[in-house]
């Protein structure tokens, strides 16, 4: 209270002007444990051994989206590894754009794909989102919506599916979501986001001087296409992994979605056998897809390749069990977040610790 006090006096006395409207003060910074950090305990944390460790943008970055606004924050080396992990994706996911977008000179939207309309639908969900936050200052809900859309949707989705389509379309939406990005996480880690900012084809002298992104409703498309085929491609991958299924199998339907998206599908699938009908011994399952049924035939056979996928996959599975668990155990976050968004992350973690069961058991037979 007395620094803010004597902020708003000083500026009121010597310039006439208001120094703030807002005071965002937050809680305690504690051990581990819950305990506060004193020097009888010998428990404090010299921000400085994690910035070395670290980077000085995983430590900004944690402490102000870890906890709710107020509430007191359980710091955690373990959480700030994490961190670390997430900046790292960021910063591989943004070369491997700028290695692709060296020729865009301007933004051209007059082509988009399933994929580009999927992305930017879900950068304007997320754009509106993280808005309405940090407009209340729940920064630890706008550190979970940008993770989700980062991580997962561009990440994890949208770069992958831009590699079938390289074209001046996609290389601009590329660009132009990337972005976006920069500029919503560069208040939580403003150094690594300048540094890729500036890499950019188009920048200003600092992403600090540019403008926030605005919810653009040209920009919106509501054709849920590509959600019914990533659910789809999920529930595949998850038939292949519990039933040890290698490359040779079969997807039999009559679906029209899926029969018009053959291409696409038989691309992230490395599927070729996308059919109408099929007569052979192979083994059946059925998979419900929008009250249509599309079947899965295989043969049951398992390569020492795909047994190395299986590993690999095991791995996978752990650290995103454990960036669910950390999420999931930070009460800020639980109580403040919206009860979908909380319920999806507590249901995605059941259904992924189910899954690295199904694989270790695999492994171990």
């Amino acid at each position: 209270p007395f620094w803010v006090n004597r902020m708003t006096f000083q500026s009121l006395e010597l310039t006439g002007v208001r120094p703030f409207k807002d005071c965002v003060i937050h809680g305690l910074i504690r051990d581990k444990q819950g305990r506060k950090m004193s020097k009888s305990l010998g428990n404090g944390v010299d921000p400085f051994d994690m910035i070395e460790k670290y980077g000085c943008d995983a430590l900004r970055y944690y402490l102000c989206t870890d906890c709710a606004l107020g509430t007191d924050l359980r710091f955690d080396e373990v959480k700030m590894s994490a961190t670390w992990n997430y900046i790292n994706k960021i910063w591989n996911a943004s070369r491997y754009v700028l290695m692709n977008i060296e020729d865009i000179k301007e933004y051209t939207f007059d082509n988009l794909n399933i994929s580009d309309k999927w992305i930017l639908n879900k950068l304007n969900e997320t754009i509106k989102n993280v808005t309405k936050h940090m407009d209340k200052y729940n920064f630890n809900v706008v550190g979970a919506e940008l993770y989700s859309f980062v991580w997962d949707d561009f990440c994890d989705w949208y770069i992958e599916l831009a590699k079938f389509n390289m074209n001046d379309t996609t290389k601009s939406v590329l660009i132009y979501v990337l972005t976006a990005i920069l500029k919503m996480l560069h208040p939580f880690m403003p150094f690594v986001t300048e540094e890729i900012y500036m890499m950019l084809p188009q920048h200003d002298e600092s992403i600090m001087i540019s403008s926030y992104p605005v919810y653009d409703k040209k920009l919106v498309f509501k054709d849920t296409t590509l959600d019914t085929i990533i659910e789809l491609v999920k529930k595949v991958r998850k038939i292949r992994l519990e039933n040890n299924i290698g490359k040779d199998y079969y997807l039999v339907t009559n679906s029209k979605l899926v029969l018009d998206n053959k291409e696409l599908i038989s691309k992230i699938l490395k599927c070729d056998n996308i059919v109408t009908s099929y007569s052979g011994d192979f083994i059946n399952i059925d998979i419900t897809l929008n009250n249509e049924i599309v079947s899965l035939y295989y043969d049951g056979s398992m390569t020492e390749e795909e047994k190395e996928k299986l590993l690999k996959e095991k791995e996978r599975l752990i650290q995103s069990i454990a960036r669910r668990e950390k999420l999931l155990s930070n009460e800020g976050y639980v109580n403040k977040a919206p009860k979908e968004i909380v319920e999806n992350e507590r249901l995605s973690l059941a259904n992924e610790k189910k899954e690295l069961e199904t694989i270790i058991n695999k492994i171990e037979a």
